[in-house]
């Protein structure tokens, strides 16, 4: 299903991104294109495979001026640990 040219309703989380914890919200998507790749959960099946595909193409996204979001519906602390321990992640 394709979202594209809606608004995200608001909203606010805790990510792990380079190595840190920060907040993310609806707020952080305005004024950029954002890739949102929704998974059941880490450490499933089928994320490594969508994780290393985005990561292969992380490059072309950002040139197109794009940022891309892993959403699942673990915590904060689990991505933590799965970037941790997947050399895909």
């Amino acid at each position: 299903m394709s979202l594209i040219n809606t608004t995200v309703q608001p909203f606010k989380a805790e990510a792990f991104h380079n190595g840190k914890f920060v907040p993310v919200s609806d707020a952080s998507l305005r004024g950029e294109w954002s890739v949102l790749i929704f998974m059941p959960a880490a450490f499933t099946f089928n994320c490594p495979t969508e994780v290393e595909d985005a990561a292969d193409n992380y490059a072309e996204f950002q040139k197109a001026g794009a940022e891309v979001y892993i959403v699942t519906t673990d915590t904060h602390f689990a991505h933590k640990v799965w970037h941790e321990t997947s050399p895909a992640v």
